[in-house]
């Protein structure tokens, strides 16, 4: 076959299946009575079971099945010619049903000739965008009314269905999942590209790791004394560790109120930031330190850190001060002290490396921070 022909053959045969399942739908629509002689619930669930496809996709071509016979005849003659695709179709149903149910019925005839037409030029998606606001186009005088209606309805059924699962993998890592508004979504997003910081990473990584690792930063920076009263409490977090662990590379920390552990290298760096409160036990789990806020550089420091390193200070390094964290860099729990001479800032990223039992850290003249990794 020629080019031409192909090209002529695929749309041909495109055609020839909408049309193939526009005479399924007209089928469906009148097959009431084979799910009665089966005893089926209805002609979805015995599709469903002969042809064993998705019971999700017989319901959905069920409703449609259904509106095209009874409502939108219009829109059944366009499919029916080949002219709407069955995507095409659903998307102008379902706009054609949140329309006011006490719409003006030629004005209803006039959205269903209206979105049938744009279908010689529009994509689903396109068609979606152009259904939320077919009033606009055929009835400018109802249509921001009717479209205020829309989003307040979109957004009251976003929060009622707002929901968020955590669920443990037992591999050290909790998958994350829910539904949120897009409102809130958008903001999430905006608040995670913040922490990336997409302009001045010079390495390249995946958006999702990017921003998972952004959202554990920027729990590490909320402030708990802003948070809601928990437990009598601001909300805050304590890791119980022995002094002797503290010192030591490799070993663990208990979280209280859990059975969760963490290193000590993690306790050491959520140490030097993160409103965490260290629980420092002596040999007879005795408290011999516990944690306050003169562990955590004020902010006056932070502010002078900034005009004075303007970046962080990891050897190469482009992320602004702005989108930093404060580290000691001889550590508290060796004695450091919470000044500006043994404050440094780094990244998430470099902080994360400065307490990597994996790295070693040397600090060349100009200050900066190099990281070698340990063979």
């Amino acid at each position: 076959m020629r080019t031409s022909e192909k090209a002529d053959a695929l749309l041909a045969l495109a055609r020839l299946e909408t049309q193939l399942a526009a005479l399924r739908l007209r089928v469906m629509a009148a097959a009431e009575d084979v799910a009665a002689d089966a005893g089926a619930r209805d002609v979805a669930a015995w599709l469903t079971h002969q042809t064993h496809d998705s019971p999700q996709a017989c319901r959905a071509e069920q409703h449609l099945a259904a509106d095209l016979e009874t409502r939108w005849t219009r829109l059944a003659a366009g499919v029916a010619a080949g002219a709407v695709n069955l995507a095409q179709a659903r998307v102008i149903a379902r706009a054609l049903d949140e329309l006011p149910g006490d719409l003006d019925p030629a004005l209803l005839v006039q959205a269903e000739e209206h979105l049938v037409e744009a279908a010689k030029e529009y994509r689903p998606d396109q068609l979606r965008v152009l259904g939320r606001r077919i009033l606009d186009v055929i009835a400018p005088e109802v249509g921001e009314a009717e479209e205020a209606k829309q989003l307040q309805r979109e957004e009251e059924r976003a929060w009622e269905t707002a929901s968020l699962t955590l669920t443990r993998r037992g591999d050290g890592t909790t998958r994350l999942s829910g539904v949120l508004p897009d409102a809130t979504a958008v903001r999430l997003a905006t608040y995670l590209d913040a922490f990336t910081s997409p302009r001045q990473h010079t390495t390249a990584m995946p958006q999702h790791r990017a921003r998972g690792q952004a959202f554990c930063a920027l729990l590490e920076h909320l402030d708990p004394a802003k948070l809601p009263a928990h437990g009598g409490d601001a909300t805050t977090v304590m890791v119980v560790i022995d002094h002797e662990s503290l010192t030591k590379d490799l070993a663990t920390a208990g979280l209280v109120g859990t059975d969760d552990k963490i290193t000590a290298c993690e306790a050491r760096r959520l140490a030097c930031t993160a409103q965490i409160v260290p629980v420092v036990l002596g040999g007879k789990s005795e408290i011999l330190d516990l944690g306050r806020t003169r562990r955590l550089f004020s902010r006056a420091q932070h502010k002078a850190m900034r005009l004075r390193d303007k970046r962080c200070r990891a050897d190469g390094c482009t992320i602004p001060s702005t989108w930093t964290e404060a580290h000691h860099w001889k550590p508290w729990s060796k004695g450091g002290e919470t000044n500006l001479a043994d404050g440094v800032l780094l990244c998430s990223h470099h902080h994360h490396r400065a307490h990597d039992p994996r790295y070693s850290v040397e600090r060349i003249p100009n200050g900066d921070i190099r990281f070698h990794r340990r063979n």
